[in-house]
């Protein structure tokens, strides 16, 4: 990546999650980057595309918080464990102002559209992992389990927020600690 295209980038996902996507125009993505014009069309040929790089930069991240809790744990219930707890970190984080994903498809609802069809395909992907993780504590029907996680995700990173985040993580986390518990092998002792 070009030091301009990662500093448009950089300036443009800072402005997009704090001030909205359409809130910020490309004369001021520009402007905060220190660039022209004619470098920002050469690296994003519109803002819809500059969006979209922006959400897969953001789904990049995600994809790799989640390969590190996979590398660093050696179950699947400590996965699962591993990837809340980021995900209350990143609540309780400063400047967190709710999930990327969900504040894009709020401003982009058409589903044919590309930021739209962007969110869509980082949401598929978190509910298979998930699935995949949860299949591996109990294979039995670990798909509507990992719909409640992603449900539990969507209204901690809605509620994070809003108020004070350390109740919004407390409720959260309890919420995997009480779908965990639906799993037989998931409360079974270490050593059995």
């Amino acid at each position: 990546m070009s030091e301009a295209r990662a500093r448009l980038l950089g300036t443009a996902s800072g402005l997009f999650y704090s001030e909205g996507l359409r809130a910020v125009g490309i004369d001021r993505i520009i402007a905060a980057a220190g660039v022209t014009r004619a470098t920002l069309y050469r690296h994003f040929p519109g803002k819809d595309d500059l969006v979209v790089a922006y959400l897969t930069q953001a789904d990049e991240a995600i994809r790799a918080q989640v390969a590190v809790a996979r590398s660093e744990n050696s179950s699947a219930v400590d996965v699962v464990r591993a990837v809340g707890q980021a995900l209350a970190d990143s609540i309780r984080g400063p400047g967190f102002r709710g999930c990327a994903f969900l504040n894009a498809v709020a401003e982009y609802p058409d589903p044919d559209h590309p930021v739209h069809k962007t969110v869509l395909a980082h949401r598929k992907w978190f509910a298979a992992t998930i699935t995949e993780i949860l299949a591996d504590i109990d294979a039995t029907d670990p798909e509507p389990a990992a719909r409640h996680f992603v449900m539990l995700r969507d209204g901690a990173m809605a509620a994070g927020c809003l108020t004070d985040p350390d109740p919004i993580c407390e409720t959260f986390l309890l919420g995997i600690e009480g779908l965990l518990a639906a799993f037989p092998r998931a409360r079974q002792e270490p050593d059995e």
